[in-house]
Parts: C-alpha cells; sequence; structure tokens
C-alpha cells in the first residue's frame, strides 16, 4: 500500500504595500469618470482642479502632496464617508471605488490588473506615495 501525503495551506491575498503597485484598473477608473461627473464634478470641477464653491482640487500637486504618507484606506474613508458633500455615504461601495480609482488615474497612479476594493480594510496598509 502507497501513501501520498498532501499538505494544504491557506494563502490570503495581500494589498500591494504602495499605490503606485496598480491598485485599481482601467475599467473602474473609466467608470469612476461617469460617477465622478454625476457626483463630484460641481464641487471638485470637471477637471478635478477645485473649485471657488468650496471643493478643494483632486489632482495635482496639492492632491499628491496633501495624501503623501497617508494610506489608500484613509483616502477611501474620505471620499465614501464625507462626499458628497450634499449626501455623504449615498453612493455604492463600487461607485467609490470607481471614482477612487479615476482620481489614482488622473494622478497619474498606475492601473493593475486588481480591482480597488469596495471597502477600506484592505487598503489600510497600502501607502499613498508620489506618482512617478
Amino acid at each position: 500500500m502507497t501513501t501520498f501525503t498532501v499538505g494544504f495551506s491557506t494563502v490570503r491575498a495581500q494589498a500591494p504595500a504602495s499605490a503606485l503597485a496598480g491598485i485599481y484598473t482601467d475599467e473602474q477608473a473609466t467608470r469612476g469618470e461617469k460617477v465622478y461627473t454625476d457626483n463630484c464634478g460641481a464641487c471638485h470641477g470637471d477637471k478635478l482642479e477645485g473649485t471657488s464653491t468650496g471643493g478643494p482640487p483632486l489632482s495635482g500637486k496639492d492632491f499628491i502632496n496633501g495624501w503623501k504618507g497617508m494610506t489608500a484606506g484613509e483616502l477611501f474613508d474620505k471620499i465614501s464617508m464625507d462626499m458628497p458633500s450634499n449626501a455623504p455615504g449615498s453612493l455604492k461601495g463600487d461607485q467609490y471605488a470607481d471614482v477612487m480609482a479615476f482620481v489614482l488615474k488622473t494622478n497619474k497612479y498606475p492601473a493593475g490588473q486588481t480591482a480597488l476594493p469596495t471597502t477600506a480594510a484592505t487598503l489600510k496598509s497600502v501607502k499613498m506615495e508620489e506618482p512617478k
């Protein structure tokens, strides 16, 4: 009689260490542009440049420097808990993820093969670093 031993291990997917590792997909960013236009553009501008009505810029050096050293989870929390300002938390999780993907793409963060999650928990260790 022959005995075979088979080993099993549990592998837990780990989030990348940096937003520069591609934490969203191009498809998400494309969907996010529409959600952004419909829900965010009036305050943050068509080109994410900010407006005089109080919406801060979501692109460029001000945005990048403002989030440098923080985590993608903190950014997701800010977007999903506080936006849109006239109806905080009113969008679905996938819509918030899509908007965040659009913001990241606009700021030259690279896309990847894995979709941005719809909750902040797995993004808490992903550092927001300056895109190259």
